[in-house]
């Protein structure tokens, strides 16, 4: 895989340079004049109140962060390391020697030093101890790594490693990184001169949409000399470069999850490796061979040169003057020149020892760790912060929670989370639940139903409501209309009687409870007309056996709109009653023909006392009634009756036998012969009228009588 190794290093350099403007006394003041002039948003996640998607800022992600390594020089004691020249005609030559010791500031060599300030004019770097391994491919892999953990979801663009002047650069390099922070661990790139024998992978492979999420093997890293001891250099992987979404970042789950990343982990197995002839086509057992010849050589070459090396002096390729320019020829560093040593080494061969066999002795140095990247919040926050316990979260927005934003916060559930886009912020939304609960959970299959617009339902609601929305009113509960909805006294209990109702919950509109024969009332508290108490638990009202039934007014028969008169009057017979002559009587549009006057009025009250006619005579007294006339359905031309208030006469006979049966604060429906008074100044009804308790439903079915009546002869 071909790398900008350019690009990534201007993206690099700025980082440094804003981290260096930062470090010294007044950077912080430069740079903040230097983007002063750039209006700064007062939250980058919303557009006013729209929200929109926000990223956090890309950073080095390594820096300052700690690194474990495998191998640090001078950890085991004092360790003698040597520098190695490029001599003219490709050979290496070797110049000084030193003395790396972790319990000496100036001769220590850790990890922390990887992932430091990275000043060009101060390098400083991490190297491993020296390790005496074979040239041959059988010999077991070097294994020298470096863990780096981040501390949390990063989303990651590059990692790149910058090898110490003078250094080799390793041949094979393998490197993996962990989404769950340091449990398992996933290949992430892989470098080797020979991909294929190496990491069994083929070098430079196409990627395609299929494997996007697979590690490549490239050789690109050896820009240098085939055994890669050129000059020090750095390699950067690219984590999008080459896969076929990357211009669809936001809809592709797949790349997402592969540039993520908790840990990285870079494992160095081989420092040289025998390199083929590119233009020549050998086979493994030709490559074999050609190792063994150059074994051999080396092995007789090392003998000729015994006397000349201390058998427990190492010559290494280098990394870097660490040593101060006055120490280089202090009794730390020994001069090779002074012992006439001044070996003609091979451009393949790279170390060289007093030990039996064709063991190798060399070692590992890098100066920089960097991780390019942006803390991963999906979109939904614009920076990441530190907690109390060390921990960094992003600081989530659009109603999500999480180290990662990676969840909707509670009572959000009212769409599915999603990763922010540049076309939808995918903001979290709270459940509907009328103020009536404080949780919820998403549902999808009511989200699909909904057409994708609410999937919420509220858990547990209080103030005696339920349903998905806490919408409607509990079993046993009515909703008072006097109230919206979301007020917490908005259903009220049911209060149902409990011996007059067959159940305990009412309607919940209405809140009418379910009476039991003969009981009335909201709350079934009270016996209906034509019943009176029991004793009974079972029927607490049961009928009265000497009343009948009331007037009414009836439905449509036969297509001819009719009343019935019985349905509040009473058709039965006393024993000193006679029956209604009217009460049995149905009427219909030739009754209401024959009728002088059709009037609706409400009954206001009664006068104190009777009035008495014809010689004080019982039977000839009158209950007096005042009568508001409301609408005048019908009057003869001469009629006296007005809209307003007037006198009612009743025979107190008649009113005694209930015919007609008249209640103050009732409307009624009054129909009969305006010379029936008596000569009265008032309107007097007999038991030849018709009085019925009035409906309100009975409006329409009185206009079309009057209308109908016109045909009346």
């Amino acid at each position: 895989m071909s790398t900008n190794v350019g690009s990534w290093t201007m993206v690099h350099t700025f980082l440094l340079f804003v981290l260096s403007v930062n470090s010294v006394k007044g950077g912080g003041e430069l740079f903040a004049k230097m983007f002063s002039s750039q209006a700064i948003p007062s939250d980058p996640c919303y557009d006013e109140d729209r929200p929109r998607r926000c990223i956090p800022d890309f950073v080095n992600a390594a820096f300052g962060k700690t690194v474990e390594a495998s191998s640090t020089c001078g950890t085991g004691g004092p360790t003698r390391y040597c520098d190695v020249q490029e001599q003219p005609g490709g050979s290496i030559g070797v110049s000084h020697c030193h003395v790396c010791d972790d319990t000496t500031p100036r001769r220590r060599f850790p990890a922390s030093y990887l992932t430091d300030l990275n000043n060009p004019n101060n390098v400083t770097c991490w190297r491993s101890e020296p390790l005496v391994s074979s040239q041959s491919f059988n010999a077991p892999p070097d294994n020298v790594t470096l863990t780096l953990s981040l501390g949390k979801k990063y989303e990651l663009t590059y990692v790149s490693l910058q090898f110490c002047p003078k250094a080799a650069k390793p041949d094979s390099i393998a490197i993996y990184k962990s989404m769950d922070y340091g449990k398992t661990w996933q290949p992430f790139q892989f470098y080797s001169s020979q991909c294929r024998r190496v990491y069994g992978r083929p070098n430079r492979a196409t990627i395609t949409k299929a494997n996007e999420q697979e590690a490549r093997c490239t050789d690109s890293h050896r820009f240098t000399g085939g055994d890669g001891l050129g000059p020090a250099g750095r390699i950067a992987f690219s984590t999008l470069e080459g896969r076929p979404s990357a211009a669809d970042f936001d809809n592709s789950p797949v790349l997402q999850d592969w540039v993520t990343a908790t840990d990285i982990r870079v494992i160095f197995n081989r420092l040289h490796m025998l390199q083929p002839d590119l233009n020549e086509d050998i086979g493994i057992e030709e490559l074999t061979k050609r190792e063994r010849e150059r074994e051999e050589k080396l092995k007789n070459h090392k003998n000729n040169l015994l006397h000349a090396i201390d058998p427990l002096v190492t010559v290494i390729p280098s990394v870097h003057q660490v040593l101060a320019p006055q120490e280089m020829h202090s009794n730390d560093a020994l001069d090779i020149q002074e012992m006439n040593f001044q070996p003609d080494i091979s451009p393949t061969t790279t170390i060289v020892t007093a030990t039996s066999g064709t063991a190798l002795a060399h070692h590992y140095a890098v100066s920089d760790f960097a991780v390019g990247g942006r803390c991963k919040c999906n979109g939904h926050a614009s920076r990441c912060v530190t907690g109390k316990d060390g921990e960094v979260t992003c600081e989530c927005k659009h109603n999500t929670a999480g180290r990662d934003c990676e969840r909707c916060k509670p009572f959000h559930f009212d769409r599915p989370w999603a990763r922010a886009t540049a076309k939808d912020a995918n903001e979290c939304k709270a459940c509907n639940c009328n103020l009536h609960a404080r949780k919820c959970r998403f549902s999808v299959e009511l989200y699909k139903l909904s057409g994708r617009v609410s999937g919420g339902v509220c858990l547990l609601c209080r103030h005696f409501t339920a349903g998905r929305h806490c919408h409607y009113c509990r079993e046993g509960y009515y909703r008072d209309p006097t109230k919206p909805i979301t007020h917490r006294k908005a259903c009220k209990p049911c209060d149902c009687h409990l011996i007059g109702a067959s159940g305990k919950t009412c309607n919940q509109s209405t809140g009418q409870c379910p009476c039991k024969d003969g009981v009335t009332g909201t709350t079934c508290n009270r016996c209906a007309r034509g019943y009176q108490q029991s004793r009974s638990h079972i029927a607490p009202c049961v009928r009265i056996p000497q009343v009948v039934q009331t007037q009414g007014i009836a439905g449509e028969n036969n297509g001819e709109d009719d009343y019935d008169e019985d349905e509040h009057g009473y058709d039965g017979q006393t024993e000193h009653c006679g029956k209604c002559r009217a009460s049995t009587r149905r009427l219909n549009l030739n009754k209401y023909c024959k009728r002088d006057y059709a009037i609706l009025g409400r009954v206001t009250g009664r006068y104190k006392g009777n009035e008495v006619a014809n010689g004080n005579s019982a039977s000839n007294s009158f209950a007096r009634f005042t009568l508001n006339v409301d609408v005048i359905y019908k009057r003869s031309p001469d009629s006296k009756i007005k809209r307003g208030t007037i006198t009612l006469f009743v025979h107190t006979t008649d009113l005694a036998c209930k015919c007609p049966k008249i209640k103050p604060n009732k409307s009624y429906l009054f129909l009969g012969q305006e010379n029936d008074g008596s000569g009265k100044n008032g309107l007097t009804v007999t038991p030849k009228s018709i009085v019925i308790e009035w409906r309100d439903e009975w409006y329409r079915r009185m206009r079309r009588f009057q209308r109908r009546a016109r045909s009346c002869h």
